[in-house]
């Protein structure tokens, strides 16, 4: 069942709650958030009397960067925000803009999915043409945005390594959530980016396979049976037990929220599971893949 961000919020019983769905209007409306936020920084580092070079020292950012923050070509991160609004002392005037820059980070099909990440008790994913954003290094990020057709300008690419980066956050989240992730085997082979991102990339997930609350998967290329043929997705279950499902191709998102599909997805992933090798086993071949680089 695919459903509009809007009937998203209805159907949880959150129409006036913007958290779960994500809502905004479609184009330039993101940057406009940004903009104004940028513009009402500069209104306060004025009235504070400090130009951009003494304001950036303060936050510990360069005046350009400043210059791009006011200007709305990038977006600070929370904790800038935070102490942009403590150095101007405006009184959480700036705070109040946190969550709204924060989603403008990301494309607008994401952005639903990007809040619930935040709220995950647990997160399942079973991924067949890259490595699940989630895992993947900086070069990794970086190789894959760099492929994207119409190709992407600087400024975006930086936006969305930052944003990727930043959702990482969920592995250090107390309490930890629980996180399972089944990878094609082809995936493990695409050096995207050459041989040393690929390198890299292997490495980080024999590094991140090792923390008790993830789990690391690998469906090999020689099963005859193989459950996720439909393509890759992700279930995540919130604190409240609801499961959401999400899908994305060709940079369509795809958000459902009905029951029968969130517990359908949860339990296809139960037999993908027990289709692909072992955690241990995983690993094992994630070394073998490592070594012959």
């Amino acid at each position: 069942m695919h459903m509009t961000e809007r009937e998203i919020a209805a159907r949880d019983g959150r129409e006036n709650d913007d958290r779960v769905a994500g809502r905004r209007p479609e184009g330039d409306a993101g940057r406009g958030v940004v903009v104004a936020f940028g513009q009402t920084m500069k209104m306060l580092r004025l009235r504070a009397g400090l130009d951009r070079e003494e304001f950036g020292r303060r936050l510990g950012y360069s005046a350009s960067t400043i210059a791009s923050f006011e200007q709305g070509r990038r977006i600070p991160s929370p904790r800038a925000i935070d102490q942009a609004d403590e150095v101007l002392g405006a009184e959480g005037l700036l705070c109040v803009w946190k969550e709204e820059v924060e989603r403008a980070q990301y494309p607008v099909f994401f952005q639903g999915m990007a809040q619930l990440e935040k709220e995950a008790i647990e997160l399942v994913a079973y991924d067949t043409l890259v490595v699940k954003g989630l895992l993947q290094t900086e070069e990794y990020m970086r190789a894959l945005l760099a492929m994207r057709r119409p190709p992407l300008d600087d400024e975006v690419i930086e936006q969305r390594v930052a944003a990727r980066l930043a959702r990482q956050d969920i592995f250090d989240r107390r309490p930890a959530p629980l996180l399972s992730f089944v990878l094609d085997e082809a995936v493990l082979r695409r050096p995207y980016g050459g041989k040393a991102v690929l390198r890299g990339q292997l490495e980080h997930l024999l590094v991140m396979g090792q923390r008790r609350n993830v789990e690391i998967q690998v469906m090999p290329v020689d099963r005859e049976d193989n459950a996720g043929v439909n393509g890759p997705f992700t279930v995540v279950t919130r604190k409240d037990g609801k499961k959401f499902v999400y899908a994305e191709a060709q940079g369509i998102g795809s958000l459902q929220t009905d029951p029968e599909q969130g517990a359908l997805a949860a339990a296809r992933y139960g037999i993908i599971r027990s289709q692909a090798l072992s955690p241990r086993e995983s690993l094992e071949l994630i070394e073998g893949l490592l070594g012959s680089l």
